[in-house]
């Protein structure tokens, strides 16, 4: 049986709206992604749009352009009578997902080694160097954030627009999967472990290595995604 999303026991800094320059729809999108990756609106929980829009300080307007966003980023379903709620994915569909995005890293890393700049390469090396430097001061979002930064700017690089959209779409599919695998602290050391080999390979412009690197990385993201959803039950 669905949850029912109760907006009245979030805090009022949890719904505090960022991003000045964005359209008030984009604004709210990103809120409501990052409550559902922080489980505030936990995975298949019931949304009434009146309380939400009420929560936010907004207009239903918006906030239903906002939802038709997360859905088609499939953060959002709707049930036959057009009701909200957090999408619920199957394990085996995010993990074929994950495949799609593996081979998708694997091929942007290895075109990236031939275009990416020096620039490009200090901003990954720097991405990877502070989360692994993390001394509490960032909230698991913000390394989260860090985490994905590091591997959309390699898949920026590759300089190849299909496959820069196509990797945004997927990834917006498997954020909250991927937070789930990046905020377990057993496979923390792994993770870190597999970042210093990309970015070796990649400040290498070593090609084959670095696209071996990125696929290895996405693949053992299976295991922690099942692992953070069993522990989860």
């Amino acid at each position: 049986m669905s949850k029912k999303a109760e907006i009245s026991d979030l805090d009022t800094s949890e719904l505090a709206l960022t991003r000045p320059r964005a359209t008030l729809v984009e604004i709210a999108a990103d809120k409501l992604r990052e409550l559902i990756l922080l489980e505030k609106l936990p995975a298949g929980a019931q949304i009434s749009e009146r309380d939400l829009a009420a929560a936010l300080g907004i207009s239903r307007t918006p906030l239903t352009k906002a939802l038709t966003i997360l859905e088609q980023d499939g953060l959002i379903e709707y049930s036959v009578t057009r009701r909200p709620q957090v999408a619920n994915p199957p394990i085996r569909e995010i993990e074929e997902n994950l495949v799609v995005m593996g081979a998708l890293e694997a091929l942007a890393g290895e075109l990236a080694c031939a275009s990416i700049t020096e620039e490009e390469i200090a901003k990954v090396i720097d991405c990877q160097q502070r989360m692994e430097a993390e001394d509490g001061s960032l909230t698991p979002l913000e390394s989260f954030r860090l985490d994905m930064e590091l591997h959309e700017t390699i898949v920026q690089a590759s300089r190849n627009a299909p496959l820069i959209d196509t990797h945004q779409k997927y990834n917006a599919r498997l954020w909250r999967a991927r937070f789930q695998s990046s905020q377990r602290q057993s496979g923390r050391e792994q993770t870190f472990a597999e970042h210093r080999a990309i970015v070796e390979a990649l400040s290498r412009r070593d090609a084959k290595t670095t696209s071996t690197a990125l696929r290895r990385h996405l693949a053992s993201a299976v295991s922690n995604i099942r692992n953070a959803l069993r522990d989860a039950r």
